[in-house]
């Protein structure tokens, strides 16, 4: 009997605790930001010795490991970004995937950033920075892989939000080139090779007969107002 009763201790406090997750409130929830190659975004941080992630250790969400290098991990909203989206953050020049979610994620705008230890975590904070997507993740896959763990309130709100955009979601984002219309107004037209036509003058009449002498010489060029007065062109 004293040795039943620690575990039916035990057993209760599994039970509250089930209880109290399945009455955990979901974030509020935000309006998906337009998807673009870049994007401003809010992002937080976490580690994997954190109270919520230290029993799945250092797995991420597709069964691999966090990685922290060339190539970092992030979680987030996989109706938002599809899990294999991959980004970088201009601010800092790294580069992150996502392949992680949260139930503080679920339904909204916020990236969680995976740093290696809770230093680095602390360091970090919470920051608005601009991010480039290098490439978008596959929104079916994520949605495959999602369907099977319906049984959390923070993922069916993840697959109801796939299921609804997935036609959004499977269109490639098209970013047009700018394009730059000269505005100058055309200038005057200058013939460089123009001559003045050849005149001739006539001499004065020299022992009755009249003579005539070519001239080479250019007649006085009126000053062009677009050049300046001093302009000869």
């Amino acid at each position: 009997m004293r040795f039943l009763a620690p575990r039916i201790f035990l057993a209760a406090l599994t039970l509250f605790a089930a209880a109290c997750s399945s009455q955990r409130p979901l974030p509020k929830y935000q309006k998906p930001i337009a998807r673009a190659r870049v994007q401003t975004v809010r992002t937080t941080a976490y580690t994997h010795t954190e109270d919520d992630h230290v029993r799945y250790s250092n797995r991420n969400a597709l069964g691999g490991c966090l990685k922290c290098g060339p190539i970092h991990s992030a979680a987030a909203d996989w109706s938002r970004w599809p899990a294999g989206t991959v980004f970088r953050i201009r601010e800092t020049g790294q580069v992150f995937e996502v392949d992680d979610y949260g139930w503080a994620l679920a339904g909204t705008n916020t990236i969680d950033l995976y740093k290696p230890s809770r230093a680095a975590m602390n360091a970090w904070g919470v920051r608005r920075v601009t991010i480039d997507n290098l490439r978008w993740g596959d929104p079916h896959r994520s949605l495959a892989i999602l369907r099977q763990r319906m049984k959390h309130r923070h993922i069916r709100r993840m697959v109801d939000a796939l299921e609804d955009r997935m036609a959004e979601l499977s269109r490639p984002v098209e970013v047009a080139a700018p394009t730059f219309a000269s505005t100058a107004p055309a200038g005057p037209t200058i013939d460089e090779t123009a001559r003045p036509p050849v005149t001739a003058r006539r001499q004065p009449t020299i022992s009755g007969q009249v003579g005539v002498v070519v001239s080479n010489t250019r007649p006085a060029v009126t000053p062009n107002p677009f050049f300046g007065s001093t302009s000869t062109r």
